[in-house]
């Protein structure tokens, strides 16, 4: 067995990593063909990443242009700690106020120090009418733990 084949994740074990995630690296791709990489906050629908954004933002415009983009949720800190699932595909655009907003809410609920329970619905409803959202469809997954080259 190759190293590549025994760092990879089950399904299961990717599935957990996505879930427990709060933070996204987000790749587009910028007009002149170079990556657009940004960190945003992310939540899971349908087993899907689902994120928004401003309708102006860089990342919107770029994938208005091209709906290809690449993900990655990692964690860990040493080598033997790195953990990470990277998620290529492309992007299905939520434009309707009632899909942003539901989208808004799975973020934001899931943001670390975001806004008190009562705020998140009131914070949500505001933001929600200047962003677009999208929901990530899949078409390659590759996986990593470097903590299966202890075992």
């Amino acid at each position: 067995m190759n190293q590549r084949t025994a760092v990879r994740m089950p399904a299961g074990e990717v599935a957990a990593l996505l879930a427990a995630g709060h933070k996204l690296q987000v790749a587009t791709i910028n007009p002149d063909g170079t990556p657009h990489l940004v960190t945003m906050f992310y939540g899971l629908r349908d087993a899907r990443i689902a994120f928004w954004t401003y309708r102006t933002s860089q990342k919107a415009r770029n994938l208005a242009r091209d709906p290809r983009l690449s993900c990655l949720v990692e964690d860990g800190d040493g080598y033997f700690e790195l953990r990470g699932v990277q998620v290529t595909g492309v992007v299905r655009t939520v434009r309707d106020l009632a899909g942003i907003t539901e989208i808004g809410r799975l973020v934001a609920a899931r943001m670390p120090g975001g806004p008190p329970s009562g705020a998140l619905e009131e914070y949500v409803e505001r933001a929600a009418r200047k962003r677009v959202a999208y929901l990530v469809e899949p078409r390659r997954t590759v996986s990593w733990d470097h903590r299966r080259l202890l075992t």
